[in-house]
């Protein structure tokens, strides 16, 4: 069986050919984004397979229903409407959540997961699934290449394979070591670009516009750039008026309308209202490199002083944007821009706001205070608007980034304070059907509130109150089931995280959490099941790797939890809780030299860590190095304060040593502590009296 490929040259249909991209096996999908941004080639795989997916398993279409239409609405046609959602009903202007590339990451895993389901059942009956040929991926959004990542890695071959084709150059990091890791590369041998007769250079020009700018051909290319300006600004509108007359999906507007009108003859007109509508899709689905791109590209074509407003959404949500990409010196870059540009009273006040966040929950080290002053202002400005109806709404959102930047400085009923008046304002004087969206957003921030400062029977009334009205948003399912296993109730903790499961796209935290709360409750089987799929889906993910890995040690199954941490460790090579855990199951076995090298390697790594100094405590301590395994287990003590079992653990060590006296101080103390091991300190006490 073969296996995944990836086929390089610069050439298309060399690439294609190489490929064997004209099997009746094959489903061959240009990745390009100037076609239709992000998700392009996904949607022609999704296509391809939907319809008869949705005949002969519904039921595994609607387990995905979210994620297979949130990015792509258009294939609502193939299976039906996509979920409603509060955030999906609301008007861009009364947004106030928006999703980022976490979200698309987790739609893409659930998009992944549902092609691999599909082709495992395809295979099971015997039958052979199609195999992806996706072109031009080095050209592609990154949401797209991020997504073909998960696929390549995540995929059989034996039941799913993937050809990945790309020109020569550089990739996106993860995309690149996934192809270099679960691929074999072929070369292809690049022929002519173009069959047939020879074009003139209108006619090159003509070809490579109406491939959309994203023909490869060189000739066609050259003579683009060679040609008079005005008739590229003419074959752009042309082309523009000719997607336009087709009633284009959001995708061709992202990608292809959004280009040629930027390239036509009126890119600060309509080239700016066609970035400006592709940016605010992009924005309320959570495409945050498609945001980025398109925020530049819109600030490049619109003067800030003719249209300052869409010159200010254009650097506004591109800066916000730039932060789920882990961007954010140029996301203050932009801020900063913007207050500088322009003395607008709303400009500076968002401004303000977005400061305030980054500095409150995003830059390192954050600074509070810093927020604090920043944030003081978006408030001041807003209780000063002059029309009502917008000191109102302004008041009260930037009350609620104030009340968390007072959250973040511990003043938590100060906090309470300000998000249960913000509440009563709105409540007072708005009607039910306005500013939905974000009224559920500070019942939300007052739930979290309730439950840190512990009025467990509020917060999880407000979470009631919140699945009922936005069940999809599955945050409030997560939220209340923590509630439930703070007071015991594990069966409603598990009934809130299985409805999370069936209604959200599998986000690796959801997975993991009901993992734990199934071990709680004895379910190991369920547990491992749970942390499996994480670990398919973030195979790095140490807190999931670490909690299967002391599973199975727990289990007596050395060999599968070495292999685990093994696994993590090539991931992550100097992860020290790895290298703890490592060192643990070598203790565990017996093999103490080995136990020895690998507690003392996470040490170096962090003195600081408890467990690994406890254990590494234990191996010196079977090494008859007594007074070592008292110097490891009194710095434990001095990280983790008074612990009953570390003193039992010295008691030990100083009886060993022969200072009895330091032994029966530690018994002594133990036995005064709540949780000690009474009948176990009593019995050592007796052995240095003796």
């Amino acid at each position: 069986m073969a296996g995944h490929r990836t086929i390089v040259g610069a050439s298309p249909a060399a690439r294609l050919a190489a490929a064997d991209a004209g099997s009746s096996l094959a489903v061959v999908a240009r990745c390009h984004r100037r076609l239709r941004g992000p998700y392009t080639g996904v949607d022609t795989v999704l296509r391809a397979v939907l319809p008869e997916a949705a005949r002969r398993w519904p039921a595994l279409v609607e387990h995905h229903r979210m994620e297979l239409l949130y990015g792509i609405p258009e294939l609502a046609e193939l299976v039906g409407p996509a979920p409603r959602t509060l955030a999906g009903e609301s008007s861009f202007r009364e947004r106030t959540r928006f999703f980022g590339s976490g979200m698309i990451r987790c739609m893409s895993q659930g998009i992944v997961s549902f092609l691999l389901d599909y082709a495992r059942r395809v295979r099971s009956c015997g039958e052979v699934a199609p195999y992806l040929v996706l072109d031009e991926v080095d050209q592609a959004d990154p949401t797209t290449q991020e997504l073909i990542a998960l696929l390549v890695r995540r995929a059989d071959p034996a039941h799913l394979r993937v050809v990945v084709c790309v020109a020569p150059g550089e990739l996106p990091e993860e995309l690149d070591q996934v192809l270099a890791r679960h691929t074999e590369r072929i070369d292809a041998e690049d022929g002519p670009h173009a069959d047939g007769l020879p074009r003139s250079a209108a006619e090159l020009v003509e070809a490579y516009v109406l491939g959309d700018g994203t023909g490869s051909d060189p000739a066609e290319l050259l003579a683009y750039q060679q040609a008079d300006p005005a008739l590229r600004a003419r074959l752009h509108d042309r082309r523009a008026d000719q997607l336009e007359q087709a009633s284009p999906s959001r995708g061709v507007r992202v990608g292809a309308l959004a280009y040629h009108r930027e390239h036509g003859s009126d890119p600060a007109g309509a080239g700016r209202l066609a970035l400006l509508a592709a940016q605010r899709y992009c924005v309320e689905v959570g495409f945050s490199a498609a945001v980025v791109d398109l925020g530049l590209r819109g600030r490049a074509v619109t003067d800030p002083n003719v249209d300052q407003h869409d010159f200010w959404e254009f650097t506004h949500q591109a800066a916000a944007a730039c932060i789920p990409l882990n961007r954010n010196s140029q996301s203050m870059e932009l801020y900063l821009d913007a207050i500088q540009r322009f003395t607008d009273p709303k400009v500076h006040m968002m401004t303000s706001y977005s400061i305030a966040m980054l500095h409150t929950r995003f830059l390192q080290p954050r600074d509070h205070d810093l927020a604090l002053r920043w944030q003081n202002n978006a408030v001041a400005i807003a209780s000063i608007l002059p029309d009502p109806a917008e000191r109102l709404t302004f008041s009260v959102f930037h009350d609620n980034g104030l009340a968390l930047v007072e959250m973040h400085r511990g003043n938590l009923a100060r906090s309470l304070e300000l998000v249960t008046s913000c509440l009563a304002r709105l409540d007072a004087e708005l009607t039910d059907e306005q500013w939905r969206l974000h009224r559920s957003q500070l019942l939300y921030n007052r739930a979290r509130l309730l439950t840190a400062t512990g009025r467990l029977d509020e917060a999880r009334a407000d979470y009631s109150t919140l699945i009922d009205l936005d069940p999809y948003y599955t945050d409030y399912l997560s939220e209340r089931a923590r509630i439930h296993r703070s007071q015991g109730d594990f069966a409603a903790a598990l009934a809130d995280y299985d409805r999370a499961v069936e209604l959200a796209p599998p986000f690796p935290e959801l997975y993991y959490n009901r993992g734990t709360a199934r071990l709680e409750t004895g379910d190991t089987e369920g547990a491992l099941a749970d942390y499996g799929y994480v670990l398919e889906m973030e195979p790095d993910d140490s807190d999931t790797r670490l909690a299967r890995a002391e599973l199975l040690l727990d289990s007596e199954e050395f060999d599968a939890a070495e292999a685990d941490v093994a696994a993590g460790l090539a991931l992550r090579p100097d992860e020290p809780r790895l290298l703890c855990m490592r060192g643990t199951i070598a203790l565990q076995r017996g093999a103490l030299t080995e136990a020895f090298q690998a507690l003392s390697s996470a040490l170096a790594l962090d003195p600081g860590y408890p467990a690994a100094l406890l254990n590494r405590a234990v191996v010196h301590y079977e090494q008859s190095r007594y007074r070592a395994a008292v110097q490891d287990l009194t710095a434990t003590l001095e990280l983790v304060g008074d612990d009953p079992d570390v003193l039992l653990n010295r008691g030990i060590a100083y009886q060993a040593e022969g200072q009895l006296d330091l032994a029966l101080a530690d018994f002594d103390h133990a036995l005064t502590l709540p949780g000690a091991d009474v009948a176990e300190l009593e019995e050592q006490r007796e052995r240095c009296r003796v």
